[in-house]
Parts: structure tokens; sequence; C-alpha cells
């Protein structure tokens, strides 16, 4: 994820800091404004007719005017910027201007102030919003990312087997999640993490680091493990896949989830609101899914991307607003609130129920919320 450490101490107190005063960080501007619709009800968007079976009618929303929040990044605004381009959101009857920020770490300050009553960020940043007590709910799943966050090892690199990363240095930044993979591929594969050899370093360090050798393999996310790999790095792996000499394949070493987030207040004043946003992204899912080639011609030039590097970058992800047993069980307690509690992000565990509300998500289509969390 674009400029992230991921839920370092220091976060954590910015969250606090921004609950007492109210504050964010510095506001850029809006990338774009659609134009209210006059239509006074919509159907929830979706391009699949079993889909629209399935999907309900969403009602004239409180508000047309809204910012909704998130970051100019494959992984957290695909969705967001498709359906601002396209104008999924001025057929639900929103006004959406879509405010994109480069670090996405500096959404959660923004949500404890209050300056961001809907945002896109990750499961990860609600965890930590939660145990601060910041009234927020995740609404919808948006993006499985654990593909983008993965270990490239230098060209020079040689490995009979994943033992072999034993003694070997790794350029990583503090904190990042992408630590959740390696410490489940050493448990999975025997192999004893304690022993490589942690570097803290930035993505775009690391990239440089691993082109001259200074580095054996780096671990972050897109778009540096594509800039790695076309510089001459090879895959080992993600948390979703592996080319690891003796594991190859899909693996599931980590989930970690784009999310959309809203205030508790918001969603109490606003339920027919946060319903049209759901449906326009819903219709935004169907779109990069379906016609993937013409998305990224329009995401490319939004995420100062090359139209070859977001196509690699976006084949690591999965965009599917369900909710199912991956997100569910990539949500719970074991496996994402334990590591930041683990590395002090966090002093205790919240229960995933107490920061989701996927009763909008459900009224706009039943059919996505396969699995209830319990």
């Amino acid at each position: 994820m674009k400029n992230k450490r991921i839920w370092a101490q220091s976060f954590l107190v910015f969250v606090m800091a921004a609950m007492v005063v109210t504050a964010c960080s510095s506001k850029p501007a809006a990338t774009s404004t659609t134009a209210p619709a006059a239509t006074p009800a919509v159907a929830a968007a979706t391009t699949t007719p079993a889909a629209a079976t399935a999907a309900t009618t969403v009602a004239v929303p409180e508000v047309k005017d809204i910012t909704l929040v998130g970051v100019r990044d494959a992984q957290i605004s695909s969705q967001q910027i498709i359906a601002d381009k396209l104008g999924y959101f001025k057929e639900t009857g929103l006004n959406v201007t879509s405010q994109l920020i480069e670090s996405g770490p500096d959404i959660g300050p923004m949500v404890a102030g209050g300056s961001a009553p809907l945002s896109i960020q990750t499961n990860f940043m609600d965890i930590i919003l939660k145990s601060s007590n910041v009234p927020v709910k995740i609404v919808t799943p948006l993006a499985q990312i654990a593909g983008t966050q993965a270990v490239v090892g230098s060209k020079k690199l040689e490995l009979k087997t994943s033992k072999d990363l034993e003694g070997k240095t790794i350029g990583i930044p503090n904190g990042a999640d992408v630590k959740i993979a390696i410490d489940n591929m050493g448990k999975e594969l025997g192999v004893d993490v304690s022993k490589i050899k942690y570097v803290n370093i930035a993505p775009s360090d690391a990239v440089v680091a691993l082109q001259k050798g200074d580095i054996d393999a780096l671990a972050c996310w897109e778009p540096f493990i594509t800039k790695a790999i076309q510089g001459g790095g090879k895959f080992l792996f993600s948390g979703t896949k592996s080319e690891l000499p003796d594991k190859k394949g899909d693996v599931k070493w980590m989930s970690v989830h784009t999310t959309m987030q809203v205030s508790d207040d918001f969603i109490k004043k606003n339920p027919n609101t946060i319903k049209a946003v759901l449906a326009g992204l819903k219709k935004a899912t169907d779109y990069i899914n379906q016609n993937r080639d013409e998305a990224i011609k329009i995401l490319a030039p939004e995420l100062h991307l090359s139209v070859e590097e977001l196509t690699q970058i976006m084949s690591r992800n999965v965009y599917s607003m369900e909710v199912d047993d991956t997100y569910v069980n990539g949500s719970n307690g074991t496996a994402v609130g334990e590591y930041l509690k683990a590395v002090g992000n966090i002093k205790t565990v919240p229960k995933p129920d107490t920061y989701h509300d996927l009763s909008l998500l459900k009224a706009v289509d039943p059919t996505l919320v396969k699995v209830e969390f319990k």
C-alpha cells in the first residue's frame, strides 16, 4: 500500500490526538465531483442479471452532497474512482466529491477527528480505531489485497528451499503488515523467521537497494512489488501466492481487505445515502471485473501508473464486496487483532461485530452477505 508504514505506534498516537482536538492532517484537493442526479430513486447498481434479481431499490438519499475520502492507490480506491468517472454515483442520486490522499494511514486521524465520516481504507485501520473507541463501522469490504503484500528476492538470490531465507537480509518498513505473511510462511514451511535479518527501509529505497544487491529481498506492497520485479527482482511470495521452491501456488498466509467505513452518527442519520454509495461501488466493482482492460485505462492516469504496471498490480487483487469466509476469517481477532496487539499498536482486540454494520449492504444486495459474524 502506497507510502505505508502500516499501523506503527505513531499512528495510534495520531488517532488519539485527533479524538481530543478534532483535527486532521492537511486536506488534499478533491480529484473530481459529479453532478447530482434528478432521479428520485435508484436500483442497486449491477451489470449482471443474477445480481439484478437479488438487488433491491435504494430510497432517496437523505443528503446528496458528500465527500468520500480514499487513497490514490489501486488497492484502496479503484472502485471509488471508477464509480466517480463513469457516473455511477450520479446514477444513484449523489453528488460525490472523491477526495484521494497520498498516504493511507493519514485517513485514521481524519476519521477519528470527524473530517472523514465516509472513507475507504483497510480493516486493519478499523480495528485500531475501534480499540481506541472511535465510533465507526465497516459497511462493506471492497477488495482482498493480501496478494499485493509480498516478498521479492534479488536477481542474485538462490533458494533451494524456503529455509534458505534464514540468515538472509530482508528490507521491510517497521510495522508493515506484510510481516504477517512472512510469519505464516515460516510456520507452514518450517522456516525460523527470527533468523532472518530485517532492515528498516522505505519501499522506494528498498527497490534501489535490491537492484544494487545491498539486501537479499524486500517486503512491502504495490506499486513497489511490480517496480522491484521490473528491475530484475524475483517474486517469492505474497499473502495469497507463493513461488518458493517447496511451495508453489495459492496460499493463505495473510488476509487484509479494503473496506468502506462510516461514522456511527452518519449511519444513524443517513442510511439511504450510504446505500446509494454502496450501489455505486457495486456497479464499479462489476465493471472492474468484467471490463478489466477498459478499467485500467481509466484508472492508470488517476493513479499515476502506466497501463503495464497497473495491469500487474490489479492482477494481484481480488475486487469483491462479498462477505464470505475469507473476509470473516481475515477480520477475526486471531488473524489481525492479535498481530496488532503483539506489535503494540492496540491494547485490546475488539470483536468484529463491534466494528461492522453490514445491514445496509444486505439491503442493497442480500446475496453479498454470505457469512455472518458470530
